[in-house]
């Protein structure tokens, strides 16, 4: 069923990094398996703070690094498990099925930093996050906006 907020966006003002911090972590426990989240925004955005902090909140205090040149982190705690991609340095995006993304995809939470580089492959639903500069260096805006049903859910969760 579709709601008349499902294509708004949601912004959401972000002052300082444990703000940031406490929004990733509410959407830690909202996610489930199967749901893909994408992190968009320039370099120095806070894309790789977000998602670190996402995956503490989801599986507790382990070491998060970024996977630039690993290009996938994959994070378990007995749960369901979170796939950590960083599309940043991929040619084609041909390239993201070489990474296992569709296993991750139905089983997994994903986190994806740069979904742009999936343009012609991305999923038929995920939830994107952008990120921009906020008035001071430390803060940001969060701009959510659903790509599908199962996202437009995922949104509204976030949003109550």
């Amino acid at each position: 069923m579709s709601h008349p907020d499902d294509s708004q966006p949601l912004l959401v003002r972000l002052d300082s990094v444990s703000a940031t911090d406490a929004l990733a972590g509410r959407l830690a426990q909202l996610a489930e398996a199967g749901d893909i989240i994408g992190l968009a925004g320039d370099l120095g955005a806070g894309k790789t703070t977000f998602a670190r902090a996402f995956i503490r909140a989801r599986i507790g205090p382990v070491e998060v690094p970024s996977p630039t040149f690993t290009l996938v982190q994959i994070y378990e705690n007995g749960g369901t498990p979170v796939w950590h991609f960083d599309l940043y340095r991929l040619e084609d995006s041909e390239e993201i099925f070489e990474l296992g993304i569709e296993e991750a995809f139905d089983s997994a939470i994903c986190l994806i930093e740069w979904p742009e580089k999936m343009v012609g492959n991305e999923p038929p639903d995920w939830l994107e996050m952008h990120l921009t500069p906020g008035e001071s260096e430390t803060s940001r805006r969060a701009t959510f906006t659903a790509h599908g049903g199962r996202a437009a859910h995922l949104l509204r969760r976030l949003k109550a």
